[in-house]
């Protein structure tokens, strides 16, 4: 279970950070070992409990909540239409490794391409982009990398490759000698951006989809107790919307119209988040490498969620609270996209199971 409740519950629509939860329904291998649900949803409430134990979130996906196919329109799609207006956005999959993080966002090659977040916001990006052409003159650019072991890798770096060591099955990223590593930076307006990284600009949705596969297969993956494949890095698909729209002509104090159209130039991003999932050595049976990496990820998640907790506290927001981004290189790069005017949604996945016959 993730331990997360929703800060924002009670403060209304407005809050800029929202939370759900999505349950993974048990699968064959875990009921053949005689694993059975021990979560259950409140009825009509956004609410899940375990044991006397209960946790309220914004909302509440699988299992006897709302439908999974909810999700999207519910939660995303309105951080979608904010990049039209210029507002960046987050949106985050976090849970225990084996949850569910990479299937809901759609990051797991073909076999997810239709039925994950990030496949159904590109398709909303292009449908949204055909209705608004004839007035506005858009650019779009993808970004794909990931954080593994607090290392910035480029996905789309033609020149990078994965290799596994057949001692231990971990794929380790391969660069060319000599290349500088990708550098965080942040603009004098404070824009973050990421020096040496490769940014595609696509045309078309096949594009788009094209990078997302390129770069899913170059992600470092490995084996434990708990996953067959799991994720050993967090991973970030990031499109930016430029947009020059074309206002409606000036009209002078006499009446007359102006020929010349005036032109207002917008940008925003969205961070499609797959982090690594969080985990114990002892269940994972990591060691070595392995348990190295664990260490990684789970400071990368501690940090992210000091953050969002901050984030989330009126309170301590109005007095000024330090919100601690530059703990890790993972809050640092999103640091423009969860933190001011812009939108946040954190997906929390997790599975009913855990309670042995």
């Amino acid at each position: 279970m993730v331990s997360m409740e929703a800060t924002n519950a009670s403060t209304g629509e407005d809050c800029c950070v929202k939370v759900a939860v999505h349950i993974r329904p048990l699968i064959g291998d875990e009921k053949l070992q005689g694993c059975k649900d021990c979560v259950s949803v409140v009825s009509g409430k956004p609410q899940v409990q375990i044991g006397t134990h209960c946790f309220t979130f914004d909302h509440v996906y699988g299992s006897s909540g709302s439908p999974s196919s909810g999700m999207f329109e519910e939660c995303v799609a309105p951080l979608v239409e904010g990049l039209f207006q210029g507002y960046n956005a987050t949106v985050l999959a976090y849970g225990q490794t084996g949850s569910g993080k990479t299937y809901t966002m759609g990051t797991g090659f073909h076999d997810s391409y239709q039925s994950g977040l990030i496949p159904q916001v590109m398709n909303s990006l292009f449908r949204k982009i055909e209705t608004l052409e004839h007035q506005t003159e858009f650019q779009l650019h993808v970004s794909f990398i990931e954080i593994h072991k607090e290392e910035v890798r480029d996905l789309l770096d033609s020149s990078a490759i994965n290799r596994s060591e057949p001692m231990n099955g971990q794929a380790n990223k391969v660069t060319v000698p000599g290349k500088p590593p990708i550098q965080i930076r942040e603009t004098s307006n404070g824009v973050i951006t990421l020096a040496g990284c490769t940014e595609c600009s696509v045309k078309t949705l096949k594009e788009m989809a094209d990078c997302l596969v390129q770069g899913s297969l170059n992600r470092a993956t490995g084996s434990t107790n708990m996953n067959n494949q799991s994720s050993r890095s967090h991973a970030i698909f990031t499109i930016t919307v430029e947009q020059m729209r074309k206002l409606n002509p000036l009209v002078s104090t006499d009446g007359d119209v102006n020929d010349s159209m005036k032109e207002e130039y917008l940008c925003a991003k969205l961070h499609l988040v797959d982090l690594a999932g969080s985990e114990r050595a002892k269940r994972t049976g990591s060691d070595g490498l392995r348990f190295k990496e664990g260490v990684h990820i789970n400071k990368g998640l501690l940090a992210l969620g000091n953050v969002i907790s901050a984030l989330g506290d009126e309170k301590k927001r109005k007095e000024g609270l330090h919100v601690p981004y530059r703990d890790s290189k993972l809050t640092r790069l999103l640091q423009d996209s969860l933190g001011g005017n812009s939108r946040t949604f954190m997906i929390g996945t997790f599975t009913s199971l855990h309670i042995s016959l």
